[in-house]
């Protein structure tokens, strides 16, 4: 077999492929086998008649048919791998000539990644905010520790803001009642602003047992979107008693002695806190100022298919439902074509950064090993709240291992590129990116969780096999 590559545009090539007859024999073979199991010839038990009474049974054309429908996609694959085609997305084939004895040629053109020209890292410069801990982050620790530990108990006044209220609701659109706004009993913090739209403002002042209507927009149910007039009756009211801060309390909340102890902890976890979050402004800072400086051609059918995952996940959100989709949009004030466009825009961005990042892992060679993997799996799996064996499962059922795969080499070729980068905070000083970015001393503790996960480990190595191989895919 040989084939040859034509470039039609920086993101698209068509490979001609041509095939002797001679090397499907074997796809001959099995189409022979598949169909003597299916047709039946007078004299022979199924799936022992001979080649040549099946051909003649069924038609030459017709196994030639079978023969290449089976052959074409391992012969795609075969050509796409002898040409080191970085092929995106599924191809557009055409048969160019199909006859038996003959040798079968056809042509695929497919979306490729293209060629991105790199800058030099070291000339990039970032600014990220500074890290400072003040003693007011501190005080915030505490207090939500004190909220802890408080105690809830009744008053007999007017609910005030941060008061603990049970409520009952009832709304009408256009004097209609919602039957979906009902509820009584309601537990609510008053101030959290998680309920409807105007509730707190609405609440505060009442006393238990009175009530109170407002206007609101509704943003769930048959009514989304609609001005509706709703109903707060009061319950109760609670206010929060919080323990006093002294060393009893510090003993209480932590396994510290004295508050000093502990404010020094909540401090250092500040700090810690902080500096993951100045990661994280770091590695988005150097992303957007790659995104700045590299040109990066864009596949139009792979952003096709990005943009149909964003629209499609937006509207199964709201149950495939296209007018309660249409009346969240108006009820945000904006159209269809709009927010069709602003899918658009971010499966743009979604596929250059992407590209961008693939193109720097395959300049400098990352690799991912096992370790590695196994690390990402349990912080995936931590961060939804599974457990890691539940977790693999559920990214298997969903096609998602290459993903996963492809998002951790992602990740360690960003971090290569920011080690080269200056970083500077705002208030002119360097950030030393070693610290945060060096990978070599980097989540020992969660490798040796994971090392204690046995499924974890066997689904990682099945995850590593499967990356790997479809790393350039």
């Amino acid at each position: 077999m040989k084939s040859t590559v034509e470039q039609l545009s920086p993101t698209r090539v068509r490979l001609s492929v041509e095939v002797p007859f001679d090397e499907l024999a074997p796809d001959f073979d099995r189409a022979y086998e598949t169909l003597a199991q299916q047709v039946n010839i007078p004299g022979f038990r199924k799936g022992k008649a001979p080649a040549k009474l099946i051909e003649a049974r069924v038609g030459r054309d017709a196994v030639l048919s079978q023969v290449i429908n089976d052959a074409l996609p391992g012969k795609y694959s075969q050509a796409v791998l002898d040409s080191e085609v970085k092929a995106l997305g599924q191809p557009e084939i055409d048969i160019d000539k199909l006859e038996y004895g003959e040798t079968f040629s056809f042509t695929a053109e497919v979306d490729v990644r293209p060629e991105i020209t790199l800058p030099d890292y070291s000339a990039i410069e970032v600014e990220v905010p500074s890290l400072e801990v003040t003693d007011a982050d501190v005080d915030e620790q505490i207090e939500g520790l004190r909220a802890r530990f408080g105690t809830l108990k009744g008053v007999e006044r007017a609910v005030e803001t941060g008061d603990f209220i049970t409520i009952d609701l009832s709304a009408t659109v256009d004097g209609a009642d919602v039957e979906d706004a009902k509820t009584t009993g309601l537990s609510h913090e008053v101030g959290n602003g998680q309920l409807i739209d105007g509730l707190d403002e609405a609440v505060v002042g009442l006393s238990a047992g009175e009530s109170k209507t407002f206007p609101t927009t509704l943003v769930a149910g048959e009514f989304a979107g609609k001005e509706a007039d709703v109903t707060v009756v009061v319950g109760s009211v609670k206010e929060r008693e919080l323990p006093e801060l002294d060393d009893e309390f510090a003993q209480l909340a932590s396994e510290f002695d004295t508050v000093d102890e502990l404010r020094a902890d909540l401090r250092e976890r500040v700090e810690q806190n902080k500096r993951l979050g100045q990661a994280a402004d770091i590695r988005d800072a150097v992303l957007d100022k790659l995104l700045e400086s590299v040109e990066v051609p864009l596949p139009e059918a792979v952003v096709k298919e990005q943009t149909d995952a964003n629209v499609h996940d937006v509207l199964h959100q709201v149950g495939h439902n296209e007018e309660l989709l249409e009346t969240a949009l108006k009820a945000q004030g904006t159209t269809r074509e709009e927010f069709e466009n602003q899918a658009r825009e971010s499966a743009e961005k979604q596929v250059k950064v992407q590209l961008l990042l693939d193109a720097i892992a395959d300049a400098q060679d990352v690799q991912v090993d096992q370790q590695e993997l196994q690390e990402h799996i349990l912080f995936q799996s931590q961060r939804y709240g599974v457990q890691p064996a539940e977790f693999i499962q559920q990214i298997q059922q969903a096609g998602q291992l290459p993903a996963l795969f492809q998002e951790v080499r992602r990740g360690k070729g960003l971090a290569d590129v920011v080690l080269e980068v200056t970083v500077k905070d705002a208030d002119g000083n360097a950030v030393d990116t070693k610290a945060l970015f060096d990978r070599d001393d980097a989540g020992e503790e969660l490798a040796e969780e994971a090392a204690s996960e046995e499924a974890v480990v066997a689904e990682a190595e099945e995850i590593t096999a499967e990356g790997s191989a479809t790393d350039e895919k």
